[in-house]
């Protein structure tokens, strides 16, 4: 199997899309950008509701998409699972009908679609659904639906629009584990659209960042925080996260200890810090607060108005100062700092 090769320049109402994606099979893309930067055109020029002016696009060696070689393959020829932000699922139909509509629309009779729709949704765990109304279902619910129909149809690639967005932070956290674990077990490429970070960071092997139409940044996770190419993808890596183990109102990250507010929550976490919450000092802070540790520099970064200073051991974070508090602090590469941060200040979701 190959993956997607796809080269999309695509003209609506003076907005301009010129857009470059390779993906491997067996690797997850996350397409991350504000709104109106051309995500959605994306979306609909892949899962051919909307043809590319110029380019191509290539699945596993097929071409979906060439106008100047007058090819364009229609939506439900592409075999790309994908899986819209608001699901689209069909609102007279049960949720067994809905899953198993991809097959019968291909002409696999009833008995069998029906079979192994509902081998799908016992894998999704929403077994006890299938005559549910989609009406009926919680927004989980009907997104693990949404993905069982994409993925029954043993599609070559599968396209995930903002599948989190509508979804409470609490169902997001659960259905965000299932998600990561059916990418990881799908061989074709995944493209996963989204304006979240987290979602990004957590769940992609690469990052692209998209911005007015065009992609202005490529790299992993640590490549999109640490060394931003634009102002936006600057306030995009201003959250530092991390992942531990929580117990007592400490989260334990790769053996340095957090302090956080929450004494409650235990196991598996993710830790958020903004940048804008960390403090730096020269010397040790007066009130000995429960986070603070003496670092070093590692590398400091202008963007107008703000400064984006990276430390390193005994945990790599990122702090956002003004360039005022740079000079005042004599910051620079190599010089060391004291680290502070309220335990407030440390948002923890189960991770």
């Amino acid at each position: 199997m190959s993956g997607l090769d796809a080269q999309m320049v695509v003209r609506r109402n003076g907005f301009v899309l010129d857009v470059a994606l390779e993906i491997e099979p067996g690797r997850t893309v996350a397409l991350l950008g504000p709104n109106g930067s051309g995500k959605s055109t994306v979306v609909a020029a892949l899962a051919g509701l909307l043809p590319v002016d110029e380019g191509s696009i290539v699945l596993d060696g097929a071409v979906l998409d060439d106008p100047t070689g007058r090819v364009f393959v229609p939506p439900e020829d592409r075999r790309i699972g994908v899986v819209f932000q608001d699901y689209l699922l069909f609102p007279h139909l049960s949720v067994i009908e809905n899953v198993a509509f991809g097959l019968r629309s291909r002409g696999v009779g009833r008995s069998e679609a029906t079979d192994t729709a509902a081998g799908w949704l016992e894998r999704l765990g929403i077994a006890e659904l299938v005559e549910r109304r989609p009406g009926d279902l919680s927004g989980g619910q009907a997104q693990r639906v949404a993905l069982a129909r994409a993925l029954i149809t043993d599609p070559k690639m599968l396209l995930l629009d903002e599948p989190l967005a509508a979804l409470d932070a609490t169902t997001r956290v659960e259905l965000r584990r299932i998600l990561a674990d059916h990418l990881a077990a799908f061989a074709g490429p995944r493209l996963f659209i989204t304006h979240d970070p987290t979602e990004a960071f957590l769940l992609a092997d690469e990052i692209h960042i998209i911005e007015h139409g065009r992609v202005t940044q490529v790299g992993s996770a640590d490549d999109i925080r640490l060394r931003p190419r634009t102002p936006y993808i600057a306030d995009l890596g201003g959250s530092n996260l991390f992942s531990g183990d929580a117990a007592r109102g400490v989260v334990d990250v790769g053996g340095h200890a957090l302090h956080i507010a929450d004494t409650h929550i235990s196991g598996s976490v993710l830790a958020t810090i903004h940048a804008h919450a960390i403090s730096l000092h020269q010397h040790r802070p007066e009130g000995s607060p429960r986070n603070t540790w003496e670092t070093t520099v590692t590398r400091v970064e202008h963007f107008g108005d703000r400064v984006r200073v990276q430390t390193g051991a005994p945990l790599p974070i990122t702090a956002e100062v003004t360039p005022g508090a740079v000079a005042d602090l004599e910051l620079r590469e190599g010089s060391a700092v004291w680290v502070s941060i309220k335990a407030t200040e440390i948002g923890v979701e189960a991770g």
